[in-house]
């Protein structure tokens, strides 16, 4: 969020070089803008982590705070005090324990949908497509119905969320796609294999915008999109889990007569119900309700940190307590949130940008095998690109946060993947040496994906949380569908160069390159447009704005979208 802040209104003071408070009435100093390190590699010897963190905002001011205070059924109601104040040395502590408390368990939960998710792509190595009598264009199907369940899922499953509660709904969702995952053992032919593909994406859609929006309860808009490079890099290291345990699962083919991959479905679907039955104990529903019998009587966080957990918060983004965590979205409201076009470039974005890559991700392991690659070997061979994945996507993911720009650096993945992409349409891949082919397709994969800084953008630019509720589904739904799109580009008849489809490939990519430079000039425009109107204002005009306005979420003219 960027709300802009009423200052020189009366008699109030405005920021100074060694502390801010805006009311002198016995409110005590803030901390100084500029003395925030986001990251520990920015803090020098001289940073002082016992000066004041509080940072300036709305509430500062009377005349404004109260156009913004929580609403009278916010869960975290009793923590708010617009007068609480607490150092860097403070924030930093709660910070890490929000880490190992929420966001590492989040981050297993992920493990365990990308073990269920993913295991596929290793079934491929062990005869999957035979045993079932299955064709390469059958597998593309069962892609496209699982991606356009997972698809249809989103919403509802993010607004049954919001209904229940995250630390509910997701933990339940876990249960029962484990359930089914675990079926797979006794798939008989293609019917089986689409209806399990069906029932998972039914399931699991909605898992990953209900995570983020869980996430968005506890950290600052910058602390979220470097925990979500961390919660996608999870999704990477799961990947590598998948490969070293299909390389051990698939060698039990023949085990009471059975073939390693149904093994394979079987035991990982036995991991994630346990990461499920663990989770209903594990989430809390906010920063103010850990207290249980499994969390201990006192819960997690003292009174004071879970002061410092909600003024920080709510200090940098206002708009996070405009609704309860039990409240659910009301079709006036879902239908307001969908026709908000300044997320549609987001989505648009989302839509197109890993389908570049998505082809050669989901044929790698059959490739491997047909360049005479075992299977042990094939499955080995799936780690290198994930390894290189997770340090490119964690540094891009950095890299927008300290340079403060989004659009450009979430660009970069787009060059990296287009010299390898042209070499794939290029060379004779038949013929040519399967090392090379193999190092060139761990180069493209292993590519600094942005989804972790656009997820971000669009919730900082949601402004709501109703409207970051259904924007996040949104979101995912256009990534889904670009994942239907991009597994239908490679067909049988191309087989086995793909030149058709990697022409395709390419000019998707010089799309989505004209697509970025697009959004960027979208938001900027919008933003001066915003500026011309709100600095036309004198004080007290600004003040009745936020007093009469019927504006609401990004709409306001006191909001300016991230870029």
């Amino acid at each position: 969020m960027a709300t802009v802040l009423v200052q020189d209104i009366g008699s109030k003071k405005t920021a100074t070089e060694s502390t801010i408070s805006l009311d002198s009435d016995g409110v005590p100093p803030l901390g100084v803008p500029k003395e925030e390190k986001r990251f520990w590699f920015q803090r020098t010897r001289d940073f002082d982590h016992e000066a004041i963190a509080t940072q300036p905002s709305v509430f500062d001011d009377a005349q404004t705070a109260e156009k913004y205070q929580p609403r009278s059924d916010w869960e975290n109601l009793h923590r708010f005090d617009p007068k609480a104040r607490w150092t860097w040395t403070e924030e930093y502590a709660i910070v890490r324990k929000i880490d190992w408390r929420i966001t590492v368990w989040a981050c297993i939960m992920f493990m365990a949908l990308e073990l269920d998710r993913a295991n596929l792509t290793q079934a491929l190595t062990d005869n999957f497509l035979n045993d079932l009598h299955l064709t390469t264009n059958d597998y593309n199907l069962g892609n496209t119905v699982f991606k356009l369940s997972f698809l249809l899922a989103e919403l509802p499953s993010q607004l049954v969320s919001k209904w229940m509660g995250p630390d509910r709904w997701i933990p339940s969702q876990m249960v029962l796609w484990s359930i089914v995952a675990g079926g797979q053992f006794w798939l008989s032919g293609r019917e089986s294999f689409l209806a399990t593909r069906a029932l998972l994406g039914i399931l699991q859609g909605g898992f990953i915008p209900d995570v983020i929006l869980y996430l968005s309860y506890f950290y600052k808009h910058h602390e979220l999109s470097i925990r979500l490079g961390f919660f996608w890099t999870m999704m990477s290291v799961a990947d590598i889990l998948s490969a070293l345990l299909a390389a051990g699962f698939l060698q039990m083919r023949g085990v009471l007569g059975y073939a390693g991959w149904r093994w394979l479905f079987l035991l990982e679907a036995l991991i994630t119900l346990i990461v499920g039955l663990f989770s209903f104990l594990l989430m809390p529903a906010g920063p103010c309700q850990t207290a249980s019998w499994f969390r201990g009587k006192d819960g997690w966080f003292t009174p004071r940190e879970e002061t410092i957990i909600v003024n920080r918060v709510l200090r940098e983004d206002p708009s996070k307590s405009d609704m309860h965590n039990r409240q659910p979205i009301t079709p006036k409201l879902l239908w307001k949130c969908l026709k908000d076009y300044d997320l549609w470039p987001l989505y648009i974005l989302g839509l197109s940008f890993q389908i570049p890559a998505t082809p050669e991700q989901q044929y790698l392991t059959l490739s491997l095998r047909q360049m005479k690659f075992d299977t042990f070997t094939s499955n080995l061979l799936s780690i290198p690109w994930t390894a290189i994945h997770i340090v490119t996507m964690l540094a891009n993911t950095y890299a927008a946060e300290i340079f403060g720009e989004l659009t450009f650096v979430a660009m970069i993945g787009q060059f990296w993947i287009l010299p390898f992409l042209i070499y794939l349409n290029v060379a004779d891949t038949a013929n040519a040496n399967r090392w090379v082919i193999w190092a060139v397709t761990t180069l493209l994969l292993g590519y600094p994906n942005a989804h972790p800084i656009q997820v971000g953008w669009n919730s900082r630019n949601s402004n709501t949380v109703r409207a970051r509720t259904v924007s996040a589904a949104c979101y995912n739904m256009f990534v889904q569908t670009g994942g239907i799109i991009a597994s239908n580009i490679y067909r049988a008849d191309d087989a086995p160069l793909y030149r058709r489809g990697n022409k395709q490939l390419i000019a998707i990519l010089a799309m989505n390159i004209v697509l970025y430079c697009l959004t960027k000039l979208y938001y900027v425009l919008r933003n001066r447009s915003r500026d011309r109107k709100w600095n036309a204002m004198t004080a007290e005009e600004k003040l009745t704005y936020l007093s009469t306005t019927k504006d609401e979420g990004n709409k306001r003219l006191d909001f300016r979208f991230e870029n």
